[in-house]
């Protein structure tokens, strides 16, 4: 692969944006969710300090830097402690957008690090596998940044094998998550039928998501059978040789992430895939797309000739194979498309044995290629000490990526059994010793299609005499027929999530249901701003409820009118069953769940501390708490793009002030650029003396393979 300075800026300017929001979009929630009074309070699960232990024994214990707070003098409670990791992630992150140097390798090893120490006393809210993948990316990117802040050296032969990582990781996510839907035999999904409720049955719906609904069945199933060839054909192309095969994975997967930033409220996690699809890049297609310079034409005509047909042919077979596969038909008559699996789930099965193993050692022929490309980058340099610290870096680099590799294999084969057992006992050692720092995951987005017979959703209900009751509306998940879904990304509000994902099961089966019930009898109001952040849209914003129960309910879009104007109700719904009975405050099975699921106060709250330090927090808090998640994050990204748009209309000004280019500066950047003929002649080297020994300097410490 090629060079991929650019293709790195822009993964970790992309990565800095993620964790950003990540930050923000928890911290605004972290008194209702993690509060002394919240919903799961992490007090209850706080790693408590052993004096007597090292550092290190208790960091291997728990892989948390909250308990750090005490050792380092902070005079903060847990819920505080959460708040100032939270902080702290959101303002480095927005440096390192907003300021190259910071996106350094210390500063995204201590993003990572705060995000996992969140991440380990989340508990339920914190268990998504968009965090899981947050986490694993962001490792890979303390390995892919340079170390701006210690003044190491600009070349890097390494850079290639580190960054192959990020691709790695996105052939798992994707091509996982394609064969987890086939592997689950979820009857929508070998139905091609999952689209067609995709829409309706997501967490958060989209506006937009009532007209996508409205399409024609037979265009949705197509919908089905693209993202599943999207998700299963397309990436083995990652690893293809030719640039071409690769650009055109690119497209194709950049094309889907950007649909499903459009398609659904999912947070970071299309804007995190989308940052992944740059590893199958080069900075010659990233200066193409800049109009900084034509593409390098390396290949002669019939060379490129045979590239073409190369491409052509492998997508020709990806079609027929699509069409063969998934009995793709088009009824002239009716004017549509008809499709359905021609395949049987064990001949699926067979199949995933017989790819399972091969694509792994794809993975390490692939790696192989990287690190030994580097390893011959490094030898090339001149100079002895030049050549020496290369191979330095490109062995420690090149161990990381082979151990990060080997690691990663024990989840990806978890999707084949057969091959599972066949990994290595050192490998497995290996990955259960760093499994509770989340390095790697398995991933299998959307494995299960739910809301077939309906979306399922839990609605609250509250009542003062036990006779009239009232309906609790949350901000985000569905409620009320008639409000329109609303547009939240990238913010993730988790409670609204945890709902509509609790409504899947029992609500014994989601023991901080219980929490939330308690703590909306007590009247907690951080509780009650995860709900509604305006007060007047509470019901109970004067006195908490007396009585709280839920019930189940199955949700549908509506369906448009004869003349097709928008929808005056957007859902209809029929009531399903009780999902939590009738509860009041000392009642005694509301007691006996509480002591069940452990959140029972076994020791009377603290005080909070009144340290400078703990003020400041409060401040903070009280700028913040009556604005919804959603805006504060909009707020941030345009600051963002304000910064960047002075930072753009200021360089183009005070780069307009330079005095041009004397035609001697581009032969003195080309001979910088391009190495030194050994075939030089004594009466050029002569006439040109000083452009030629600084050429021979600059040269020494180049990377590049010289003639």
């Amino acid at each position: 692969m090629g060079v991929t300075r650019l293709t790195r800026h822009m993964f970790l300017w992309s990565m800095a944006i993620i964790y950003m929001f990540a930050f923000a979009s928890l911290y605004v929630q972290i008194p209702g969710l993690y509060g002394n009074e919240g919903v799961l309070p992490v007090r209850l699960v706080e790693p408590r300090v052993n004096g007597s232990s090292l550092v290190l024994e208790q960091i291997h214990a728990h892989p948390s830097l909250l308990w750090l707070g005490p050792r380092l003098g902070l005079d903060l409670d847990a819920q505080q402690a959460m708040e100032l990791l939270c902080l702290a992630g959101a303002l480095l992150a927005l440096g390192a957008a907003l300021l190259e140097p910071l996106r350094d390798s210390l500063v995204f090893f201590c993003l990572w690090a705060l995000y996992l120490s969140l991440c380990q006393v989340g508990q339920d809210f914190l268990r998504f596998q968009w965090d899981s993948l947050l986490l694993e990316a962001g490792f890979l990117t303390v390995l892919v940044a340079p170390l701006n802040l210690l003044r190491c050296a600009t070349f890097r032969h390494h850079d290639a094998v580190t960054f192959w990582l990020a691709r790695w990781l996105l052939f798992r996510l994707t091509f996982g998550s394609g064969v987890a839907k086939l592997a689950s035999h979820c009857p929508s999904w070998w139905g091609l039928t999952a689209v067609n409720h995709m829409f309706e049955a997501q967490g958060i719906p989209l506006p937009w998501s009532w007209f996508i609904q409205q399409l024609p069945d037979w265009y949705l199933k197509l919908g089905t059978v693209g993202l599943l060839v999207t998700e299963i054909a397309v990436p083995p192309l990652y690893f293809a040789p030719i640039r071409s095969l690769r650009l055109a994975a690119f497209y194709i997967q950049a094309t889907y992430q950007v649909k499903l930033m459009f398609l659904g409220n999912y947070g970071f996690l299309p804007l995190l895939s989308l940052a992944l699809t740059f590893s199958l890049l080069d900075d010659d297609h990233i200066s193409y797309w800049l109009g900084h310079g034509k593409k390098k034409r390396t290949k002669t005509w019939p060379q490129t000739i045979m590239s073409l047909l190369v491409v052509l042919a492998v997508f020709a077979v990806i079609i027929y194979g699509t069409k063969v596969l998934f009995t793709l038909e088009i009824d002239w008559d009716a004017r549509t498309i008809t499709s359905k699996t021609a395949f049987t789930q064990q001949q699926f099965g067979n199949l995933l044995k017989l790819v399972t193993g091969p694509t792994i050692w794809v993975g390490v022929l692939s790696l192989t290629w990287e690190v030994v490309a580097a390893m011959l980058g490094c030898v090339c340099v001149r100079g002895c000490l030049w050549k020496l610290w290369g191979l330095v870096q490109w062995a420690v680099f090149a161990s990381a990526a082979v151990a990060m590799f080997a690691i990663s294999v024990v989840p990806y084969s978890s999707m084949e059994q057969v091959y599972s057992s066949k990994i290595l006992p050192e490998v497995r050692q290996a990955y259960s010793l760093v499994e509770r720092y989340r390095l790697v995951s398995a991933y299998s987005l959307d494995s299960r299609m739910t809301g077939v017979a309906g979306r399922s959703e839990v609605i609250l209900e509250g009542s003062m005499d036990k006779n009239t009751w009232t309906e609790i509306e949350f901000m985000y998940k569905p409620g009320n027929v008639g409000v329109a879904p609303p547009v939240v990304a990238p913010h993730q509000p988790r409670l609204d999530w945890q709902m509509s994902q609790a409504a899947q099961g029992l609500a014994k089966q989601s023991p901080w249901f219980t929490g939330l019930v308690h703590c909306l009898l007590q009247g907690n109001k951080d509780v009650v701003r995860l709900i509604q952040t305006d007060s007047a849209q509470y019901p109970f914003s004067q006195a908490p409820p007396v009585y709280l129960r839920a019930s189940l309910y199955r949700y549908w879009f509506t369906q448009t009118t004869q003349d097709g104007s928008g929808p005056n109700e957007w859902w209809r719904r029929d009531y399903a069953e009780e999902f939590y009975p009738a509860v009041q405050l000392g009642d005694a099975t509301l007691e006996a769940m509480l002591n069940q699921h452990g959140l029972k106060e076994k020791f009377p709250i603290q005080p909070s501390p009144d340290s400078p330090l703990a003020q400041v927090l409060r401040q903070v808090r009280g700028h913040v708490q009556t604005l919804p998640g959603h805006l504060v994050l909009w707020s941030l990204l345009a600051t963002v793009a304000t910064i960047w748009l002075l930072k753009t209309l200021l360089s183009g000004v005070l780069g307009g002030r330079k005095a041009k280019p004397t035609p001697a500066e581009p032969k003195a950047k080309k001979a910088k650029d391009q190495p030194a003929e050994k075939s030089a002649s004594a009466s050029s080297l002569k006439a040109g003396r000083e452009n030629s020994e600084e050429s021979r300097r600059d040269a020494d410490k180049s990377p590049k393979k010289r003639k």
